[in-house]
């Protein structure tokens, strides 16, 4: 009897961009996510997460490399697939700062993560029917803002906005989130509570998670992989765990500093043995 692999939920092959300005934001970057993994993409600033996880989406196009999302090409050789707006609705993206209209309300701001899959006159319109507007308020309670429904998105705090924007990609049914930083701009309690969320979907739904982070403490607590970047190259693939502050300052040298901050986050036995190892490498 034939056995069918089930394709990857994502592909990267030797994806490759240079910026006008000469500068090499992905050099020849290839790695592979099953379905239903949570993955931490981790970095110090500028070492191309972010490029990364526009690329991934189809909103910038490489110079060579070919990219799939569950076994569809998305872009390949410099050109992004023609269907791209269908294939986009399987791939939710959380921006850092947020991306909400702030003069619409949340639910509204919600219901544009259908905008993939209603025809595109429905989309302009923003015309939503009524099971969709309760599919919409079952994410709201979901995430725990369904109090906020009808308030103006820019009314909410930066945490509740986050996870106004994680309800809109389950509105919109994606099979991978890409989460770019969502926590950075958050204090300790929305940080929490943002990557806790993350974590459940990622659990529950089996949906793929790719998040970008900037520190490596949540990348130890929330995510059994991470990818490391450094100048726009894969410098690391493999168990978080294994990534102690020794390995760090091997590959970043100095800018490793900057990942091995202190989060914001409260201390968990993981990250606190983390930074205990950490004080006493630093110290030797």
């Amino acid at each position: 009897m034939a056995h069918h692999s089930v394709a990857p939920a994502l592909r990267i092959d030797d994806i490759s961009k240079t910026f006008a300005s000469g500068r090499p934001a992905l050099d020849q970057v290839s790695f592979v996510l099953e379905p239903a993994e949570m993955v931490a993409l981790i970095g110090a600033s500028g070492s191309g997460k972010s490029t990364l996880l526009r690329h991934i989406a189809g909103f910038l196009p490489a110079d060579a490399g070919a990219i799939e999302v569950f076994g569809r090409v998305t872009q390949r050789n410099g050109h992004i697939a023609g269907n791209i707006r269908e294939l986009r609705a399987d791939i939710g993206f959380v921006f850092q700062q947020f991306n909400l209209v702030n003069r619409l309300t949340v639910l509204t701001n919600v219901l544009t993560g259908l905008l993939f899959r209603v025809p595109l006159w429905r989309s302009l319109l923003a015309r939503f029917n009524r099971a969709e507007r309760e599919a919409a308020l079952t994410e709201l309670a979901a995430v725990g803002i369904a109090e906020q429904a009808y308030q103006r998105a820019g009314t909410l705090s930066g945490g509740q906005q986050q996870r106004a924007a994680l309800a809109r990609t389950l509105v919109q049914r994606a099979r991978i989130i890409l989460a770019d930083e969502p926590i950075a701009s958050l204090d300790p309690e929305s940080s929490r509570n943002v990557m806790d969320i993350l974590s459940r979907i990622n659990r529950e739904r089996g949906l793929t998670v790719l998040v970008s982070l900037h520190q490596i403490d949540f990348a130890l607590r929330y995510c059994p992989r991470t990818i490391a970047l450094h100048q726009g190259r894969v410098v690391y693939d493999g168990p978080s765990k294994n990534l102690d502050p020794a390995t760090l300052r091997r590959i970043y040298g100095a800018a490793a500093e900057e990942l091995l901050a202190p989060a914001i986050a409260l201390p968990t036995r993981e990250t606190t043995a983390f930074a205990g190892l950490a004080a006493a490498q630093a110290a030797a």
